[in-house]
Protein backbone atom coordinates (compact mmCIF):
# COMPACT_ATOMS: atom_id res chain seq x y z
CA UNK A 1 0.00 0.00 0.00
CA UNK A 2 1.71 3.34 -1.11
CA UNK A 3 0.94 5.79 1.77
CA UNK A 4 2.48 8.94 3.01
CA UNK A 5 5.17 7.62 6.30
CA UNK A 6 5.55 9.80 9.00
CA UNK A 7 8.04 12.96 7.91
CA UNK A 8 7.39 11.93 4.14
CA UNK A 9 7.78 15.62 2.71
CA UNK A 10 5.01 14.82 -0.01
CA UNK A 11 2.42 14.58 2.30
CA UNK A 12 1.00 18.88 2.59
CA UNK A 13 0.84 18.39 5.68
CA UNK A 14 4.29 18.01 6.13
CA UNK A 15 5.54 21.15 3.89
CA UNK A 16 7.27 23.81 5.92
CA UNK A 17 5.31 26.62 7.34
CA UNK A 18 6.31 29.19 4.64
CA UNK A 19 5.30 27.49 2.06
CA UNK A 20 1.86 26.08 3.75
CA UNK A 21 1.20 29.58 4.82
CA UNK A 22 2.23 31.15 1.48
CA UNK A 23 -0.08 28.45 0.20
CA UNK A 24 -2.97 29.74 2.19
CA UNK A 25 -2.40 33.32 1.39
CA UNK A 26 -2.92 32.94 -2.38
CA UNK A 27 -5.82 30.88 -2.05
CA UNK A 28 -7.27 33.50 0.60
CA UNK A 29 -6.15 36.20 -1.89
CA UNK A 30 -8.08 34.53 -4.71
CA UNK A 31 -11.00 34.24 -2.32
CA UNK A 32 -10.96 37.87 -1.78
CA UNK A 33 -10.58 38.53 -5.66
CA UNK A 34 -14.39 36.55 -6.18
CA UNK A 35 -15.70 38.07 -3.13
CA UNK A 36 -14.43 41.14 -4.76
CA UNK A 37 -15.85 40.84 -8.44
CA UNK A 38 -19.44 39.95 -6.40
CA UNK A 39 -19.87 43.55 -5.11
CA UNK A 40 -17.67 46.01 -6.67
CA UNK A 41 -20.09 46.48 -9.31
CA UNK A 42 -22.76 47.78 -7.06
CA UNK A 43 -22.38 51.67 -7.34
CA UNK A 44 -22.51 51.24 -11.48
CA UNK A 45 -26.10 49.57 -10.90
CA UNK A 46 -27.75 53.26 -11.83
CA UNK A 47 -25.31 53.36 -14.83
CA UNK A 48 -25.87 50.06 -16.51
CA UNK A 49 -29.83 51.19 -16.24
CA UNK A 50 -29.56 53.94 -17.74
CA UNK A 51 -27.58 52.93 -20.37
CA UNK A 52 -29.81 49.32 -21.32
CA UNK A 53 -32.85 51.72 -20.13
CA UNK A 54 -33.91 49.12 -17.62
CA UNK A 55 -35.48 49.56 -14.23
CA UNK A 56 -33.13 49.42 -11.34
CA UNK A 57 -34.77 46.15 -10.13
CA UNK A 58 -33.84 44.09 -13.39
CA UNK A 59 -30.35 45.62 -13.15
CA UNK A 60 -30.03 44.30 -10.05
CA UNK A 61 -30.02 40.93 -11.67
CA UNK A 62 -26.16 41.10 -12.09
CA UNK A 63 -25.69 40.77 -8.67
CA UNK A 64 -28.03 38.09 -8.42
CA UNK A 65 -27.53 35.81 -11.22
CA UNK A 66 -23.76 36.16 -10.32
CA UNK A 67 -24.59 34.93 -6.77
CA UNK A 68 -26.82 32.05 -8.10
CA UNK A 69 -23.73 30.92 -9.78
CA UNK A 70 -21.85 31.15 -6.71
CA UNK A 71 -24.00 28.30 -5.59
CA UNK A 72 -24.32 26.19 -8.20
CA UNK A 73 -20.76 25.84 -9.36
CA UNK A 74 -19.62 24.25 -5.93
CA UNK A 75 -22.01 21.37 -6.52
CA UNK A 76 -20.15 20.25 -9.79
CA UNK A 77 -16.64 21.38 -8.82
CA UNK A 78 -16.34 20.40 -5.28
CA UNK A 79 -16.98 16.98 -5.64
CA UNK A 80 -14.54 16.72 -9.05
CA UNK A 81 -12.00 18.45 -6.98
CA UNK A 82 -12.08 15.00 -4.69
CA UNK A 83 -11.44 12.98 -7.53
CA UNK A 84 -9.44 15.02 -9.94
CA UNK A 85 -7.22 17.32 -7.07
CA UNK A 86 -7.86 21.27 -6.33
CA UNK A 87 -4.93 22.18 -8.64
CA UNK A 88 -6.84 21.24 -11.83
CA UNK A 89 -10.22 22.59 -10.55
CA UNK A 90 -8.52 25.59 -9.77
CA UNK A 91 -7.05 26.74 -13.08
CA UNK A 92 -9.70 25.88 -15.17
CA UNK A 93 -12.40 28.08 -13.42
CA UNK A 94 -10.21 30.84 -12.71
CA UNK A 95 -9.13 30.97 -16.37
CA UNK A 96 -12.76 30.44 -17.61
CA UNK A 97 -13.55 33.33 -15.28
CA UNK A 98 -11.06 35.77 -16.39
CA UNK A 99 -11.92 35.17 -20.14
CA UNK A 100 -15.78 35.50 -19.11
CA UNK A 101 -15.08 39.18 -17.47
CA UNK A 102 -13.93 40.54 -21.21
CA UNK A 103 -17.75 40.69 -22.78
CA UNK A 104 -19.18 41.37 -19.54
CA UNK A 105 -16.72 44.76 -20.05
CA UNK A 106 -17.77 45.25 -23.65
CA UNK A 107 -21.37 43.75 -23.35
CA UNK A 108 -23.38 45.96 -26.22
CA UNK A 109 -26.92 44.77 -24.35
CA UNK A 110 -28.25 44.03 -21.15
CA UNK A 111 -28.74 40.05 -22.25
CA UNK A 112 -25.31 39.68 -23.09
CA UNK A 113 -24.10 40.94 -19.76
CA UNK A 114 -26.51 38.97 -17.53
CA UNK A 115 -25.47 35.71 -19.59
CA UNK A 116 -21.52 36.31 -18.97
CA UNK A 117 -21.79 37.40 -15.38
CA UNK A 118 -24.22 34.42 -14.74
CA UNK A 119 -21.50 31.89 -16.10
CA UNK A 120 -18.87 33.96 -14.62
CA UNK A 121 -20.06 33.13 -10.63
CA UNK A 122 -20.31 29.66 -11.78
CA UNK A 123 -16.54 29.75 -12.80
CA UNK A 124 -15.53 32.00 -9.71
CA UNK A 125 -17.48 29.74 -7.44
CA UNK A 126 -14.77 27.14 -7.26
CA UNK A 127 -12.40 28.61 -5.30
CA UNK A 128 -14.64 29.52 -3.08
CA UNK A 129 -15.77 26.60 -1.76
CA UNK A 130 -12.10 24.15 -2.94
CA UNK A 131 -10.28 26.72 -0.11
CA UNK A 132 -11.44 24.98 3.07
CA UNK A 133 -10.91 21.45 1.25
CA UNK A 134 -7.18 23.10 0.45
CA UNK A 135 -6.80 23.98 4.52
CA UNK A 136 -7.69 20.92 5.48
CA UNK A 137 -4.88 19.07 3.19
CA UNK A 138 -2.26 21.27 4.13
CA UNK A 139 -2.97 22.15 7.86
CA UNK A 140 -3.84 19.78 11.03
CA UNK A 141 -6.40 20.48 12.96
CA UNK A 142 -4.52 21.70 15.87
CA UNK A 143 -3.36 24.43 13.34
CA UNK A 144 -6.17 25.28 11.27
CA UNK A 145 -7.51 28.02 13.19
CA UNK A 146 -5.53 31.00 12.05
CA UNK A 147 -5.45 30.34 8.38
CA UNK A 148 -9.47 29.46 8.93
CA UNK A 149 -9.87 32.99 10.34
CA UNK A 150 -7.75 34.06 7.64
CA UNK A 151 -9.89 32.50 4.69
CA UNK A 152 -13.03 33.66 6.63
CA UNK A 153 -12.01 37.15 6.52
CA UNK A 154 -10.94 37.38 2.83
CA UNK A 155 -14.12 36.59 1.11
CA UNK A 156 -16.17 39.22 3.78
CA UNK A 157 -13.36 41.87 3.29
CA UNK A 158 -14.06 41.65 -0.50
CA UNK A 159 -17.55 42.29 -0.58
CA UNK A 160 -16.78 45.11 1.96
CA UNK A 161 -13.83 46.70 -0.33
CA UNK A 162 -15.35 45.87 -3.44
CA UNK A 163 -18.31 48.82 -3.12
CA UNK A 164 -15.50 51.49 -1.64
CA UNK A 165 -13.25 50.46 -4.90
CA UNK A 166 -16.36 50.59 -7.03
CA UNK A 167 -17.71 53.97 -6.39
CA UNK A 168 -14.88 55.97 -7.16
CA UNK A 169 -14.24 54.06 -10.30
CA UNK A 170 -17.74 54.42 -11.63
CA UNK A 171 -17.19 58.19 -10.95
CA UNK A 172 -14.59 58.34 -12.57
CA UNK A 173 -14.67 55.96 -15.75
CA UNK A 174 -17.41 54.49 -15.65
CA UNK A 175 -19.26 50.88 -15.05
CA UNK A 176 -17.21 48.91 -17.70
CA UNK A 177 -14.18 49.91 -15.72
CA UNK A 178 -15.73 48.07 -12.64
CA UNK A 179 -15.17 44.98 -15.01
CA UNK A 180 -11.86 45.62 -16.26
CA UNK A 181 -10.61 46.18 -12.55
CA UNK A 182 -12.12 42.84 -11.81
CA UNK A 183 -10.06 41.54 -15.26
CA UNK A 184 -6.70 42.36 -14.24
CA UNK A 185 -6.95 41.77 -10.09
CA UNK A 186 -8.39 38.11 -11.41
CA UNK A 187 -5.55 37.47 -14.35
CA UNK A 188 -2.66 37.93 -11.33
CA UNK A 189 -4.63 35.45 -9.31
CA UNK A 190 -4.85 32.96 -12.25
CA UNK A 191 -1.24 33.05 -12.65
CA UNK A 192 -0.40 32.66 -9.28
CA UNK A 193 -2.52 30.10 -8.40
CA UNK A 194 -1.60 27.83 -11.61
CA UNK A 195 2.16 28.41 -11.38
CA UNK A 196 2.98 28.81 -7.64
CA UNK A 197 0.47 26.23 -5.69
CA UNK A 198 1.26 22.47 -6.04
CA UNK A 199 -1.49 20.13 -5.44
CA UNK A 200 -2.96 19.61 -2.01
CA UNK A 201 -5.07 16.62 -1.91
CA UNK A 202 -3.38 13.88 -0.07
CA UNK A 203 -5.38 10.84 -2.34
CA UNK A 204 -4.52 12.86 -5.84
CA UNK A 205 -0.82 13.31 -4.45
CA UNK A 206 -0.78 9.56 -3.64
CA UNK A 207 -2.47 8.17 -6.68
CA UNK A 208 0.37 9.85 -9.03
CA UNK A 209 2.86 8.85 -6.96
CA UNK A 210 1.57 5.31 -7.26
CA UNK A 211 1.32 5.81 -11.05
CA UNK A 212 4.53 6.69 -11.78
CA UNK A 213 5.75 3.78 -9.30
CA UNK A 214 4.13 1.34 -11.30
CA UNK A 215 5.71 3.14 -14.65
CA UNK A 216 9.15 1.84 -13.15
CA UNK A 217 8.34 -1.74 -11.60
CA UNK A 218 6.75 -5.06 -12.13
CA UNK A 219 4.34 -4.64 -9.39
CA UNK A 220 0.80 -3.05 -8.44
CA UNK A 221 1.01 -0.33 -5.90
CA UNK A 222 -2.49 0.49 -4.54
CA UNK A 223 -2.80 3.85 -3.88
CA UNK A 224 -5.89 3.96 -1.87
CA UNK A 225 -8.45 6.11 -4.64
CA UNK A 226 -11.47 4.51 -4.86
CA UNK A 227 -11.27 1.69 -7.48
CA UNK A 228 -14.75 1.51 -8.64
CA UNK A 229 -15.59 2.83 -12.32
CA UNK A 230 -14.63 6.87 -12.94
CA UNK A 231 -18.93 6.67 -13.95
CA UNK A 232 -19.91 5.10 -10.46
CA UNK A 233 -17.66 7.42 -8.71
CA UNK A 234 -18.95 10.63 -10.51
CA UNK A 235 -22.48 9.65 -9.97
CA UNK A 236 -21.65 9.44 -6.30
CA UNK A 237 -19.72 12.31 -4.95
CA UNK A 238 -21.36 14.59 -7.51
CA UNK A 239 -24.96 13.85 -5.31
CA UNK A 240 -22.22 14.48 -2.37
CA UNK A 241 -23.25 17.74 -1.52
CA UNK A 242 -27.27 17.29 -1.57
CA UNK A 243 -26.87 13.92 0.80
CA UNK A 244 -24.81 15.86 3.14
CA UNK A 245 -27.18 18.93 3.07
CA UNK A 246 -30.43 17.36 3.55
CA UNK A 247 -29.90 13.92 5.03
CA UNK A 248 -27.48 15.54 7.92
CA UNK A 249 -28.97 17.27 10.39
CA UNK A 250 -26.09 19.50 11.66
CA UNK A 251 -25.19 20.42 8.26
CA UNK A 252 -28.63 21.67 6.97
CA UNK A 253 -28.80 23.65 10.43
CA UNK A 254 -25.52 24.85 10.23
CA UNK A 255 -26.49 26.19 6.51
CA UNK A 256 -29.60 27.65 7.05
CA UNK A 257 -28.23 29.77 9.86
CA UNK A 258 -25.06 30.84 7.93
CA UNK A 259 -27.52 31.07 5.12
CA UNK A 260 -29.64 33.84 6.89
CA UNK A 261 -26.81 35.57 7.64
CA UNK A 262 -25.02 35.87 4.00
CA UNK A 263 -28.86 37.17 2.77
CA UNK A 264 -28.45 39.86 5.50
CA UNK A 265 -24.89 40.66 4.93
CA UNK A 266 -26.13 41.14 0.48
CA UNK A 267 -29.29 43.32 1.81
CA UNK A 268 -26.92 45.70 3.57
CA UNK A 269 -24.87 46.16 0.12
CA UNK A 270 -28.33 47.16 -1.62
CA UNK A 271 -29.88 49.10 1.30
CA UNK A 272 -26.63 51.30 1.71
CA UNK A 273 -26.92 52.92 -0.83
CA UNK A 274 -30.43 54.03 -0.49
CA UNK A 275 -29.69 55.13 3.02
CA UNK A 276 -26.44 57.16 2.34
CA UNK A 277 -26.98 58.25 -1.91
CA UNK A 278 -30.94 58.24 -2.00
CA UNK A 279 -31.42 59.61 1.79
CA UNK A 280 -28.17 62.03 2.53
CA UNK A 281 -27.34 62.22 -1.12
CA UNK A 282 -23.84 60.90 -1.30
CA UNK A 283 -22.05 60.34 -4.53
CA UNK A 284 -21.12 56.73 -5.30
CA UNK A 285 -17.61 57.25 -3.79
CA UNK A 286 -18.59 58.74 -0.65
CA UNK A 287 -21.11 55.76 0.02
CA UNK A 288 -17.83 53.16 -0.38
CA UNK A 289 -16.37 55.14 2.43
CA UNK A 290 -19.05 54.04 4.87
CA UNK A 291 -18.47 50.24 4.28
CA UNK A 292 -15.12 50.77 5.79
CA UNK A 293 -15.92 50.12 9.30
CA UNK A 294 -17.44 46.45 8.24
CA UNK A 295 -13.97 45.88 6.59
CA UNK A 296 -12.38 47.04 9.86
CA UNK A 297 -14.79 45.12 11.85
CA UNK A 298 -14.04 42.21 9.73
CA UNK A 299 -9.86 43.11 10.47
CA UNK A 300 -10.35 43.21 13.82
CA UNK A 301 -11.71 40.07 14.18
CA UNK A 302 -9.23 38.17 12.46
CA UNK A 303 -6.35 39.52 14.36
CA UNK A 304 -8.45 38.08 17.45
CA UNK A 305 -8.20 34.22 15.43
CA UNK A 306 -4.66 33.58 17.79
CA UNK A 307 -6.43 33.96 20.76
CA UNK A 308 -9.69 32.11 19.94
CA UNK A 309 -7.00 29.35 18.71
CA UNK A 310 -5.12 28.76 22.26
CA UNK A 311 -8.46 29.21 23.92
CA UNK A 312 -9.58 26.00 21.38
CA UNK A 313 -6.14 24.33 22.30
CA UNK A 314 -6.23 24.74 25.48
CA UNK A 315 -10.43 23.15 25.97
CA UNK A 316 -8.97 19.99 23.60
CA UNK A 317 -6.19 19.80 25.81
CA UNK A 318 -8.77 20.10 28.63
CA UNK A 319 -11.12 17.06 27.17
CA UNK A 320 -7.53 15.61 25.36
CA UNK A 321 -9.16 15.19 21.72
CA UNK A 322 -10.05 17.81 20.03
CA UNK A 323 -14.52 17.40 19.21
CA UNK A 324 -15.67 19.76 16.26
CA UNK A 325 -18.20 21.46 18.62
CA UNK A 326 -15.88 23.40 20.57
CA UNK A 327 -15.22 25.55 16.73
CA UNK A 328 -18.45 26.77 17.91
CA UNK A 329 -18.10 28.78 21.26
CA UNK A 330 -17.05 32.07 19.39
CA UNK A 331 -20.56 31.69 17.79
CA UNK A 332 -22.40 31.93 20.80
CA UNK A 333 -21.30 35.30 21.81
CA UNK A 334 -20.64 36.87 18.48
CA UNK A 335 -23.63 36.21 17.01
CA UNK A 336 -25.01 38.78 19.04
CA UNK A 337 -23.40 41.53 17.57
CA UNK A 338 -25.25 40.98 14.30
CA UNK A 339 -28.74 42.08 15.71
CA UNK A 340 -27.25 44.49 17.47
CA UNK A 341 -25.57 46.39 14.89
CA UNK A 342 -28.25 46.15 12.89
CA UNK A 343 -30.72 47.80 15.12
CA UNK A 344 -27.99 50.98 15.98
CA UNK A 345 -27.85 51.34 12.22
CA UNK A 346 -31.48 51.26 11.65
CA UNK A 347 -32.27 53.98 14.17
CA UNK A 348 -29.05 56.29 13.62
CA UNK A 349 -30.10 55.97 9.14
CA UNK A 350 -32.18 59.20 9.43
CA UNK A 351 -30.85 62.24 6.87
CA UNK A 352 -30.21 64.20 9.62
CA UNK A 353 -28.67 61.71 11.66
CA UNK A 354 -24.63 61.83 12.60
CA UNK A 355 -22.43 59.09 10.84
CA UNK A 356 -20.82 57.62 14.39
CA UNK A 357 -24.18 55.14 14.05
CA UNK A 358 -23.81 53.58 10.95
CA UNK A 359 -19.98 53.23 11.54
CA UNK A 360 -20.69 51.45 15.31
CA UNK A 361 -23.50 49.19 13.78
CA UNK A 362 -20.95 48.29 10.78
CA UNK A 363 -18.20 47.68 12.34
CA UNK A 364 -20.10 45.26 14.94
CA UNK A 365 -21.62 43.47 12.32
CA UNK A 366 -18.10 43.22 9.61
CA UNK A 367 -16.59 42.19 13.73
CA UNK A 368 -19.18 39.54 14.48
CA UNK A 369 -19.99 37.76 10.42
CA UNK A 370 -16.17 36.10 10.61
CA UNK A 371 -16.44 34.54 14.07
CA UNK A 372 -19.75 33.25 12.71
CA UNK A 373 -18.68 32.56 9.67
CA UNK A 374 -15.42 31.17 10.54
CA UNK A 375 -16.90 28.92 13.45
CA UNK A 376 -19.10 27.19 10.85
CA UNK A 377 -16.40 26.46 8.76
CA UNK A 378 -14.35 24.82 10.97
CA UNK A 379 -16.85 22.46 12.14
CA UNK A 380 -17.60 21.44 9.06
CA UNK A 381 -13.99 20.92 8.02
CA UNK A 382 -13.21 19.77 10.68
CA UNK A 383 -16.01 17.17 10.82
CA UNK A 384 -16.16 16.15 7.87
CA UNK A 385 -11.99 16.27 6.69
CA UNK A 386 -11.57 14.44 3.11
CA UNK A 387 -15.45 15.37 2.12
CA UNK A 388 -14.84 19.00 3.44
CA UNK A 389 -15.00 20.65 -0.17
CA UNK A 390 -18.45 18.93 -0.42
CA UNK A 391 -19.66 19.83 2.77
CA UNK A 392 -18.80 23.58 2.44
CA UNK A 393 -19.93 22.92 -0.90
CA UNK A 394 -23.47 22.61 0.74
CA UNK A 395 -23.21 25.53 2.63
CA UNK A 396 -22.51 27.72 -0.29
CA UNK A 397 -25.19 25.49 -2.46
CA UNK A 398 -27.99 27.32 0.09
CA UNK A 399 -26.52 30.20 1.45
CA UNK A 400 -25.85 31.71 -2.36
CA UNK A 401 -29.58 30.87 -3.41
CA UNK A 402 -30.95 32.69 -0.24
CA UNK A 403 -28.73 35.43 -0.80
CA UNK A 404 -29.85 36.49 -4.50
CA UNK A 405 -33.01 36.50 -3.42
CA UNK A 406 -32.50 38.72 -0.21
CA UNK A 407 -30.82 41.60 -3.13
CA UNK A 408 -33.64 41.63 -5.34
CA UNK A 409 -36.29 42.44 -2.80
CA UNK A 410 -34.35 44.82 -0.83
CA UNK A 411 -35.16 47.93 -2.56
CA UNK A 412 -38.78 47.41 -2.55
CA UNK A 413 -38.67 46.71 1.06
CA UNK A 414 -37.17 49.55 2.09
CA UNK A 415 -39.32 51.82 -0.06
CA UNK A 416 -42.21 50.09 1.96
CA UNK A 417 -41.17 50.34 5.08
CA UNK A 418 -39.03 53.01 5.47
CA UNK A 419 -35.18 52.61 6.26
CA UNK A 420 -35.47 52.53 9.84
CA UNK A 421 -38.15 49.61 9.66
CA UNK A 422 -36.95 47.55 7.09
CA UNK A 423 -33.42 47.66 9.02
CA UNK A 424 -35.30 46.76 12.42
CA UNK A 425 -36.55 43.58 10.03
CA UNK A 426 -32.96 42.60 9.19
CA UNK A 427 -32.32 43.04 13.33
CA UNK A 428 -35.67 41.03 14.25
CA UNK A 429 -34.54 37.96 11.45
CA UNK A 430 -30.58 38.18 12.66
CA UNK A 431 -31.94 38.17 16.64
CA UNK A 432 -33.95 35.12 15.55
CA UNK A 433 -31.62 33.32 13.94
CA UNK A 434 -28.72 33.89 16.36
CA UNK A 435 -30.78 31.48 18.95
CA UNK A 436 -29.58 28.80 17.12
CA UNK A 437 -25.75 28.57 17.61
CA UNK A 438 -26.87 30.25 21.56
CA UNK A 439 -29.66 27.89 22.64
CA UNK A 440 -29.09 24.49 20.18
CA UNK A 441 -25.52 24.35 18.50
CA UNK A 442 -23.25 23.69 21.07
CA UNK A 443 -24.71 21.86 24.17
CA UNK A 444 -26.50 19.29 21.95
CA UNK A 445 -25.11 19.30 18.47
CA UNK A 446 -22.86 16.11 19.86
CA UNK A 447 -25.95 14.52 21.01
CA UNK A 448 -27.32 14.82 17.75
CA UNK A 449 -23.94 13.85 15.31
CA UNK A 450 -24.36 10.22 17.65
CA UNK A 451 -27.95 9.71 17.40
CA UNK A 452 -28.07 10.25 13.63
CA UNK A 453 -25.20 7.98 12.73
CA UNK A 454 -24.12 11.17 10.82
CA UNK A 455 -21.06 10.58 8.04
CA UNK A 456 -18.40 12.71 10.31
CA UNK A 457 -18.71 9.19 12.74
CA UNK A 458 -17.43 7.34 10.60
CA UNK A 459 -13.60 8.98 10.05
CA UNK A 460 -13.16 8.27 14.18
CA UNK A 461 -14.33 12.35 15.37
CA UNK A 462 -14.69 11.80 18.93
CA UNK A 463 -17.73 13.44 21.06
CA UNK A 464 -17.87 15.78 23.26
CA UNK A 465 -18.96 14.95 26.71
CA UNK A 466 -22.25 16.91 27.79
CA UNK A 467 -21.81 16.39 31.44
CA UNK A 468 -18.33 17.94 30.91
CA UNK A 469 -20.01 21.23 28.96
CA UNK A 470 -22.33 21.36 31.13
CA UNK A 471 -19.41 21.89 34.41
CA UNK A 472 -18.50 24.81 32.39
CA UNK A 473 -16.42 24.58 29.49
CA UNK A 474 -19.03 25.94 27.72
CA UNK A 475 -18.18 29.91 27.99
CA UNK A 476 -15.46 31.45 25.87
CA UNK A 477 -13.10 33.68 27.99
Amino acid sequence: MDNFAPGDTDNPKNWSNTFKWYCTLIVCLTCFTVSFTSTVITPGIDDVAREFQISKEVSLLTISLFIIGFGLGPIIFAPLSEVYGRRIIYATTLFAAVLLLIPCALAPNFATLLVCRALDGIAFSAPMTLVGGTLADLWNKNERGIPMAVFSASPLMGPAIGPLVGGYLSDALGWRWLYWIQLILSGLVVILMTFTVPETYSPVILADRAKKRRQHSNHTIKHGMDPNPLSARLGRILTRPFQLLFTELIVFLLTVYISILYGLLYMFFVAYPIVFRVGKGYTAGQTGLVFIPIAFGVLCSALCAPFVNKHYLYISAKHDHSPPEIRLIPMMLSCWFIPIGMFIFAWTSYPESSLAGPIVGGFLIGFAFIFLYNGANNYLVDSYQHQAASALAANTFLRSFWGAGCVLYTGQMYGALGNQWASSLCCGTGSRGGNFPVYSCYPTISMLRTLLSLGVMDEGIPVLDIRAADRGVTVAP
